[in-house]
């Protein structure tokens, strides 16, 4: 009998090695699944979303209202801004029990005394007399005309649950009770902190339940806890709180066992939960039908039908008011309708549930599946897999939907597809191996004539042997060594030296553009230019260019030392090399340029001409690294960015701002980059608002904060043409750009 360690290699000998990683890979999605990571919930909550995007809930009765705290209440002179007085709650909720609402429940929490109480008016105003400051403080409070119309009604009051411990917490104000059968309190959803109302209206309502909805992972709310533990306290939701009162039940019951809560109980009501009390809320379409816009109900003019016999939300749907969530079936839902979504759901026995057994079934499906593949791969041909594989997804999509649809129960379909397309991509790649053949033979034969990344794309694509281009955005560079001239005029008498300096410089340049993912265009003398997303996408492609770019000073500084450590031994002139490099991002045509003879891959447009303008004024403003605006905007997070111009570039309609990238974060979040772009900020808002002096003020406040001297060539230029304007004042209709006279 073969030992259990044999049995891999025994396997793969018999069947394949292919057949062997694909059962290892079986047994890996397995443990995968169980341990479920954030991707793979990720993956599921979204495809239940899709399903409800396809099919939401359809409403056949509308069994909740909701007062709207809107913008048109809040723009009525009769209640201004929130939040409104206590008094003009109390009137509201007086309304809306003579209409009938069975239970009023509030979206919004009143924890502190109202600040338009008669007594503290009395304390406010200066100039009142002594008797109006007694007849005010001899008023009842506003929270006491709320609190008792408050006790002549069934009335909820909203609670949050927050990550702030609350010392002042009241222990002695009404809670709701509960019943527990089981230990349920481990598993309910926890807040470190309770924000309560004062006391008074606490003490006069006929319930109390938290309004707090924490969103998942990707900011959207799927699923909404009946029961929380907030600062030691149970606390039931708001809308399950308006449930209770509604029943006229004591206590809310709690049953749970060893894999947690399984539902919550009231007279004559059962909901059952996740595990952790919460309810996956089945989404209906936002209903404007529902709202009644509170000055209506405070006017009188709130359609009877719609409040009476009706469970009321009142609550904020104004942008100013922060109570927007994101929903499956809306990218903006008023947290208020949330509450009346899960009412419904719950009414009409709606809710959404993942079946205890659910996870079984995937288990069975990826097993069945995953089995099938690896026999029958090799025995069909591609296309009656394909045919036989897109079968079972059928099938696999189709029960998960008629679970949704039919039986609100959520049965995960992307497990076992994912596991099962897995497999079937490991068998299909040994069929890639010849086709690997055959691109070795390209990658040999144009390895010596192309970049490396664009023979990759020849021998993936070898129909792109053609004269063409597309348009895509990328980011330019041009580099350029200063003073090359004096340079080369060194060298005059041992052109060999010149030859093997510029190699010694280009090559450790190019590695620095290629480490970076960028394409070396070509070489121009002394000369780079390179770009960054093309022919292969780069969503990073101006990060990687400033990166680059500063990886290539760092370069020229280690050359230059090594140098000038020669050219001490050898007791020869050193002159530095300094490198100028320009960077630019925009749309531009990319592709194989050139005539039928020979073509190469390079790039077009006004963006490539801009980043070689701004190569050539790095000598001017004195930064070796100047960019454009659209890189300096996509790079100003990660990088020391400093504003240097507004300027006019021959040819373009448009002024450009440019900027010099001084370095990576730590010079970004260094105090001395701070202080000096926030004067070269106070300088350049003085300078292109005419201030002159305060803009000369300001240079000399930098070139005193400027010790190192690296701002002053930008300084001494800006000074030069603020002495000019003085002189020579600027046109009424300038802009501040300043027109490009060199390159």
């Amino acid at each position: 009998m073969r030992r259990l360690r044999d049995v891999p290699r025994w396997f793969a000998r018999r069947f394949g090695y292919a057949r062997a990683i694909c059962l290892l890979l079986l047994m890996g999605f397995a443990a995968l699944r169980v341990a479920d990571p954030a991707p793979i919930q990720e993956l599921r909550v979204r495809t239940f979303d899709n399903f409800q995007v396809l099919a939401p809930r359809v409403k056949t009765v509308r069994p909740v209202t909701i007062v709207d705290i809107d913008e048109k209440s809040l723009a009525d002179p009769k209640l201004g801004q929130w939040p409104w007085p206590r008094t003009r709650i109390a009137e509201i909720v007086t309304r809306l029990t003579q209409l009938g609402a069975v239970v009023i429940a509030f979206d919004v929490v009143f924890a502190e005394p109202d600040r338009l109480d008669p007594a503290i008016a009395a304390e406010t105003f200066p100039n009142l007399d002594g008797a109006t400051r007694d007849k005010l403080r001899a008023l009842p409070s506003n929270d006491q005309v709320l609190a008792d119309s408050l006790s002549g009604a069934r009335v909820v009051l909203g609670e949050s649950g927050g990550p702030d411990v609350h010392a002042s917490l009241d222990k002695t104000l009404p809670v709701t009770g509960f019943g527990l059968v089981g230990d349920p309190q481990r598993f309910m959803v926890r807040f470190p902190g309770l924000l309560r109302n004062v006391p008074v209206l606490e003490h006069a309502a006929a319930g109390r339940g938290l309004f707090t909805i924490r969103a998942e992972r990707d900011g959207i709310i799927r699923r909404v806890p009946m029961i929380m533990r907030a600062q030691d306290v149970i606390m039931p939701s708001l809308s399950f709180e308006m449930l209770r009162v509604a029943s006229h039940s004591d206590t809310i019951l709690i049953k749970a066992d060893q894999s947690g809560i399984l539902g919550l109980g009231l007279r004559g009501f059962q909901l059952p939960t996740d595990r952790n009390g919460q309810i996956w809320v089945h989404y209906a379409p936002r209903d404007p039908t529902i709202y009644v816009s509170a000055i209506e109900v405070l006017e009188g003019r709130a359609p009877p039908d719609k409040i009476s016999g009706k469970l009321v939300l009142v609550g904020p749907s104004a942008i100013g008011l922060n109570d927007i969530k994101t929903t499956p079936v809306s990218p903006v839902m008023p947290g208020v309708e949330v509450h009346a979504q899960v009412l419904e759901a719950a009414l009409t026995g709606a809710t959404l549930r993942l079946p205890t057994w659910g996870i079984t079934a995937e288990f069975g499906a990826a097993l069945l599946l995953g089995l099938l593949v690896i026999v029958l791969a090799p025995r069909l041909g591609a296309v009656m897999l394909v045919v036989v594989g897109a079968l079972f997804a059928s099938a696999l999509i189709g029960i998960s939907w008629y679970s949704y649809t039919r039986h609100q129960l959520l049965l995960d379909f992307t497990y076992p597809m994912l596991s099962t397309s897995a497999i079937y991509l490991t068998l299909i790649f040994a069929s890639f191996v010849r086709e690997q053949s055959q691109r070795r033979q390209i990658r040999s034969a144009f390895s010596q004539y192309l970049s490396p990344a664009l023979v990759e794309q020849l021998a993936h694509s070898p129909e792109k042997l053609v004269l063409g281009g597309e348009e895509r955005e990328i980011t330019i560079m041009f580099s350029d060594v200063r003073g090359f001239t004096s340079i080369s005029e060194s060298y005059k008498h041992d052109p060999q030296g010149l030859t093997q300096l510029m190699n010694r410089f280009l090559t450790p340049l190019s590695n620095a553009i290629l480490a970076r993912k960028g394409t070396i265009d070509k070489y121009m003398g002394d000369a780079i230019m390179a770009f960054w997303n093309a022919p292969l996408d780069d969503r990073e492609h101006q990060v990687n260019a400033c990166h680059a770019a500063l990886d290539m000073l760092d370069q020229v500084e280690a050359l230059n030392l090594a140098r000038r450590h020669e050219a001490d031994l050898g007791g020869r002139v050193y002159i530095p090399l300094n490198v100028g490099v320009g960077l630019n991002t925009g749309t531009c045509v990319v592709g194989n340029l050139g005539s039928d003879l020979q073509f190469n891959y390079s790039a077009l447009g006004d963006s490539v001409n801009l980043a070689s303008r701004l190569e050539g004024q790095t000598k001017q403003y004195g930064f070796p690294i100047i960019v454009g605006s659209r890189t300096a905007m996509a790079a100003k997070d990660r990088f020391a960015i400093l504003e240097l111009d507004f300027i006019m570039v021959k040819g373009k309609s448009e002024p450009e701002v440019i900027y010099a990238i001084a370095g990576r974060e730590e010079v970004m979040h260094s105090e001395r980059f701070q202080r000096l772009r926030n004067l070269t900020i106070e300088m350049l808002a003085a300078y292109r608002g005419r201030d002159w002096e305060e803009a000369l003020a300001a240079i000399a406040r930098g070139r005193k904060t400027d010790q190192a001297n690296t701002l002053q060539q930008l300084y001494d230029l800006y000074e030069v043409r603020i002495r000019h304007y003085q002189a020579n004042p600027p046109p009424q209709d300038w802009s501040g750009a300043h027109a490009l006279l060199t390159k």
